[in-house]
């Protein structure tokens, strides 16, 4: 299996030139559950990993979680970065807004394009003001939205001296931002906000915030009365391209993990649930080792159900894909859209 690894490694990094780096939409696949694919990009010495973030549509936690050995604000001129943009679809019905809490990332099916997905990086609620889990629905649009702070939060302010008015007007003091989905969870939005630097982290009171170039593109998506499910699943489990089940860790958020949740036996009955029966073919060291040093990227933990043909020469392909694994990483030639 640790060749099945590589090979997948190397099968997720896509070379690019000339595309828009921020590109949130995909091809919903109908026979399998993985969109994307990782890219490589190599730094430069002014960047950091809000920086890169919010260039490449990425989360800051999903960039330290893939690149665990690089310094978030200060990776250095020359390092490869690996960006997260391969992703397994959460284990929820493919319709409306569908937010995952512990991947800090929402993917929104729109159902008047039933063959696309689009999906974002967002903040959710720090853990003492934690996002809901739940089913609930888009109740209301606001495009340049007066923000109401509740009663706790104007006391949070002012025990750290900063006396929040009643109201805060549209512009760029107001939290908000420009856009902003009234969620049916009396309380709670989809926002933009005027600090995007925190996109991508825990650092809400509850709410669900975005880049603002992405708030303003769901909003423009998104009708009144889509359905919005909040997941928590750190495990995401399901089929890749070649029929090989696949699993994507992120660690559990920090109150669970204090209290021991997702352990190897939670791990177990996703997966049961998922191949709908015990399931024989499967690599438990890799999926352990994914559990101990979460990524928050899809490798595949079984053999692909897709076999040769008799008489391929399944041998030699094999060999050749083994021996492309320990290539060095491709990486994007056109690291921004329109470098040369």
């Amino acid at each position: 299996m640790r060749t099945l690894r590589a090979v997948s490694l190397l099968a997720m990094v896509l070379v690019l030139a000339g595309v828009d780096a921020r590109a949130a939409e995909y091809v919903l696949p109908k026979e399998h559950d993985v969109i994307g694919e990782v890219q490589r990009i190599t730094a430069r010495h002014e960047d950091t990993f809000v920086k890169l973030g919010r260039e490449y549509g990425v989360g800051f936690e999903e960039l330290k979680l893939a690149n665990p050995n690089v310094d978030p604000w200060l990776p250095g001129e020359g390092t490869e970065i690996v960006l997260p943009t391969r992703f397994v679809l959460p284990r929820a019905p493919r319709e409306g807004i569908v937010v995952n809490v512990a991947e800090l990332r929402l993917y929104y099916f729109p159902k008047d394009e039933p063959d696309k997905v689009y999906t974002y990086p967002i903040s959710i609620g720090r853990m003492d003001w934690g996002t809901p889990i739940g089913k609930t629905t888009i109740v209301a649009k606001a495009e340049n939205p007066s923000w109401y702070p509740p009663e706790s939060i104007r006391k949070e302010h002012a025990e750290r001296g900063d006396f929040l008015p009643r109201v805060v007007p549209p512009g760029p003091d107001n939290p908000l931002g420009k856009h902003a989905l009234r969620l049916g969870l009396p309380g709670y939005l989809i926002h933009g906000t005027n600090r995007p630097s925190g996109v991508g982290m825990r650092v809400t009171h509850g709410c669900i915030r975005m880049f603002p170039e992405d708030i303003e593109a769901l909003f423009k998506r998104v009708p009144i009365g889509t359905p919005v499910r909040i997941v928590n699943q750190p495990f995401k489990l399901g089929w890749n391209e070649e029929g090989a089940l696949t699993l994507e860790v992120h660690p559990p958020l920090e109150e669970e993990r204090e209290s021991g949740m997702w352990s190897l036996t939670d791990l177990t009955r996703e997966i049961v649930a998922v191949t709908e029966e015990g399931f024989t073919e499967l690599d438990w060291d890799e999926a352990e080792n994914l559990l101990r040093n979460p990524l928050g990227l899809p490798f595949p933990v079984s053999p692909a159900v897709k076999r040769n043909e008799p008489g391929d020469d399944a041998g030699g392909e094999a060999e050749t894909l083994e021996a492309a694994a320990l290539e060095p990483a491709a990486t994007l030639s056109s690291r921004r859209a329109g470098d040369v």
